[in-house]
């Protein structure tokens, strides 16, 4: 690999983590050693790149730094199209248009010897056969999970019995076949999913919920993870 090309990758590994990187995962991700990747640091913080971390801790890329936005590889590119045609596959009407978009404007942006990726890929996603439809405004939910607004639902279970909860909406689920919305339900005062197929009505709401959409979605992950992990051990 070509040092411009090898701190180019460094930047792009450093910025797709939150959280502190190695220099042994970086070595390991590029196939170079260690003192390589310690000289690299050295040579981009020199060109003023805001690295932050010392050797045996790890590493991190400040906020505010970016790279040229079209600095795509072909596995980027390949990536992007292969993603935006899966959400045109099971996303709303709304999502598969943004994806259209989007891949048109990867085509219009990209270098000409890329192009052919995008008008003619290698990769397909399989359409969607059987999803079932939302009975809900999906780009509406998405826009008060965004904006952490609460949605009242109307909703039939599996047993045909029919609920009203208001909820806090934090994340959808896009699955093979339907959607699931994920919130906090002020009835149950509990997480809880909601198949979007099986809901029969829903009220937006100009009201903002008390905590954020992002600690609500952490608070869920780590409950998440603590059951798979009692499931584990009880295993």
């Amino acid at each position: 690999m070509r040092r411009a090309d090898r701190l180019f990758q460094i930047i792009q590994i450093l910025r797709r983590s939150r959280q502190p990187v190695t220099a042994d995962a970086i070595a390991l991700e590029l196939e170079t050693s260690k003192r390589t990747v310690y000289r690299d640091i050295a040579d981009l913080v020199g060109q003023r790149a805001p690295i932050r971390g010392e050797a045996g801790i790890g590493y991190i890329l400040e906020d505010g730094f970016d790279l040229p936005p079209l600095m795509l590889t072909p596995d980027e590119v390949e990536a992007a199209v292969l993603g935006a045609q899966m959400v045109a596959a099971r996303g709303d009407p709304a999502l598969k248009r943004a994806a259209e978009d989007l891949v048109a404007k990867i085509a219009a942006v990209i270098p000409e010897q890329l192009r052919p990726l995008v008008l003619e890929p290698a990769t397909r996603a399989a359409p969607s056969w059987h999803a079932v439809p939302d009975n809900v405004d999906m780009a509406e939910v998405r826009r008060c999970i965004r904006t952490g607004r609460k949605i009242t639902l109307t909703y039939r279970d599996e047993q045909e019995r029919e609920t009203r909860r208001t909820v806090w909406p934090f994340a959808i689920g896009y699955y093979e076949t339907s959607r699931l919305l994920v919130t906090w339900c002020e009835m149950r005062q509990a997480f809880r999913s909601f198949r979007t197929d099986r809901v029969t009505a829903a009220e937006f709401s100009e009201d903002r919920y008390p905590e954020r959409p992002a600690t609500l979605r952490a608070r869920w992950r780590r409950l998440r993870e603590e059951h798979w992990s009692k499931m584990k051990e009880a295993s």
